[in-house]
C-alpha cells in the first residue's frame, strides 16, 4: 500500500522552508515519499509573473537531487495551462493507493473556491500545513472540519522575499540549498534589468 505526498507551489524558487516543511510532514504522516510538483500557472496567482516553468523546475531537480524520499513531477507543467489539483490527483490516483495533498495553512479556507473541492477529498487527504505563529481558526466549514492539521516545523523563509533580497543584491545563503543559490547566480534570476 503506497501512501505518499504532494506538495505543489509555484516553487519560485525553492528554498529551504519547503524542505524543512515536507520532511517534517514526511515523518508526522509516514509518507513513503513525497512529490513536489510546480504549477505551470497557479489559479491563485494568475496575475503573478514567475519565472519560466523551465527555470522553476530545473531549481526543484538541483534541490531534490540527493534526497531519497523526495521526487518532482514535471506533469502540471507539461500541460501548458492553469494547474488545477483536481487534474493532478485524478492522474496521480492511476498509481499511488493512498494520496496527502499538502497545502498552505491559508488555503484550507479558500478550499470552496477551489475547482471540484468535493471530490479533491474523496481523492486525497488533505492536509493543511500549521505553524505555532498560524491565526487560530475562524472560520469552520466541511473543507476544515474534514482536513488534517499537521504543526510542523516551521521557518519563516518567503520566495517573495528571497526574490526581492537577488534584486537588492542582498545575500541569500542558507535560505536556499546551494545549488539553487548557484543556479539563481549563472542564470541572473529575479533580477529587474
Amino acid at each position: 500500500m503506497s501512501k505518499i505526498g504532494i506538495f505543489g507551489g509555484t516553487f519560485d524558487p525553492i528554498h529551504n522552508g519547503h524542505l524543512i516543511t515536507a520532511q517534517s510532514v514526511k515523518e508526522i504522516r509516514n509518507l513513503e515519499k513525497i512529490i513536489f510538483i510546480p504549477a505551470y500557472i497557479s489559479p491563485h496567482k494568475q496575475n503573478a509573473v514567475a519565472s519560466s516553468a523551465q527555470h522553476r523546475l530545473n531549481m526543484l531537480k538541483i534541490a531534490l537531487d540527493d534526497i531519497p524520499f523526495f521526487e518532482y513531477s514535471d506533469f502540471e507543467i507539461k500541460q501548458h495551462t492553469i494547474s488545477y489539483s483536481i487534474d493532478t490527483l485524478r492522474e496521480l490516483k492511476k498509481s499511488y493507493d493512498e494520496i496527502d495533498l499538502i497545502i498552505g495553512y491559508d488555503n484550507i479556507f479558500q478550499f470552496h473556491t477551489w475547482k471540484d473541492p468535493d471530490e479533491i477529498f474523496k481523492l486525497a487527504n488533505v492536509v493543511v500545513l500549521k505553524r505555532k505563529s498560524s491565526h487560530p481558526i475562524d472560520y469552520v466549514d466541511k473543507y476544515v472540519e474534514s482536513a488534517h492539521f499537521v504543526e510542523t516545523r516551521g521557518i519563516e523563509i518567503s520566495a517573495t522575499d528571497i526574490r526581492n533580497r537577488v534584486n537588492a543584491d542582498l545575500p541569500i545563503y542558507y535560505l536556499v540549498p546551494e545549488k539553487v543559490l548557484e543556479y539563481i547566480n549563472k542564470h541572473k534570476l529575479y533580477k529587474d534589468n
